[in-house]
């Protein structure tokens, strides 16, 4: 039987069709990592500085 980590609370979560709410816990946990997202306390890195950022070196053309 395959088990992981809930990505909320890290409890152990039996990874099977039956559990409606794999990869989380419960449907608390599923909730507030979408509201996680929703209020964006997860963030993706840029690897480019927007065009706006004054501490981006400016091109010469």
């Amino acid at each position: 039987m395959t088990t992981v980590a809930c990505p909320r609370c890290q409890r152990d979560v039996v990874w099977k069709p039956e559990n409606k709410f794999r990869p989380f816990c419960s449907e608390r946990c599923k909730l507030m990592d979408l509201g996680a997202w929703a209020n964006e306390e997860y963030r993706i890195p840029n690897a480019t500085p927007p065009d706006d950022d004054p501490s981006a070196p400016q091109r010469i053309d």
